[in-house]
C-alpha cells in the first residue's frame, strides 16, 4: 500500500481538486499510477479518480507530462504564503461613490421641489 511520504505530490492530502487535477498533468504515468492507487484506497473521490484515469490513458497513448514543478507554489497557495497581496494605488479601481439614496448631503441625489 503506498503511504502519503510515498506520493509524487509531497501535500497531495491538502490540495484542493482544480489543483489536484492540474498538478497531476506535470506527472508521468508511474508517478500518476501511484497517486491513483492511493486514491482510490483512500478518499477515493469520483472526479478525482475519474481524472486521473482520463490523463493516465492519454499518457499510454503517447501523451507527454507538462512542464513545470509539481511542488511548486501555484496560485492555489493563500496569498499570505505567496508574499501577499499585488494590489497598490495604481491597480485598484477608482473610487465607490456611496449610494445617492438616504445622503441629503450627496450632490447626486435628485432633489425634490415640492
Amino acid at each position: 500500500m503506498t503511504e502519503r511520504d510515498d506520493l509524487p505530490l509531497h501535500d497531495y492530502d491538502h490540495l484542493p481538486v482544480g489543483s489536484l487535477i492540474s498538478r497531476i498533468r506535470s506527472l508521468d504515468a508511474a508517478g500518476l499510477q501511484t497517486l491513483l492507487t492511493y486514491e482510490q484506497s483512500h478518499a477515493n473521490r469520483v472526479q478525482v479518480v475519474s481524472a486521473m484515469q482520463n490523463r493516465l490513458s492519454g499518457l499510454q497513448e503517447g501523451a507527454q507530462p507538462s512542464g513545470g514543478d509539481p511542488a511548486a507554489v501555484g496560485a492555489d497557495a493563500p496569498a499570505s504564503a505567496a508574499g501577499g497581496s499585488k494590489a497598490s494605488e495604481a491597480t485598484s479601481g477608482p473610487p465607490v461613490n456611496p449610494p445617492s439614496h438616504g445622503d441629503p448631503t450627496n450632490p447626486a441625489q435628485p432633489r425634490s421641489t415640492g
